[in-house]
């Protein structure tokens, strides 16, 4: 494996961990990057909303409901960041 990989993924797994604290789950739920938003048992508006303001603080990045509508996994949401951030 890469370095670039390794960092790679230490990214997606950061930004899952971020992401479970935002969506802040009554019960632990396992959350990895290629967890489907739908298979979420609290994915919901208020959930997207936690998400949407996380990832503004942390990321300082403006993702729309409509970003989050367009994503499927949790990956995707990262990938969405990414890609609003320029890299």
């Amino acid at each position: 494996m890469s370095e670039a990989v390794a960092i790679e993924s230490q990214d997606v797994l950061a930004f899952v961990d971020q992401f479970a604290l935002a969506v802040d789950f009554q019960n632990p739920v396992p959350v990895h990057g290629d967890t489907r938003l739908t298979d979420l048992p609290e994915w919901d508006s208020l959930a997207a909303l936690g998400v949407i303001v996380m990832c503004d603080t942390e990321y300082g990045v403006a993702i729309t409901g409509n970003d989050l509508k367009e994503c499927r996994t949790v990956a995707d949401i990262y990938a969405r960041v990414l890609a609003k951030k320029g890299g």
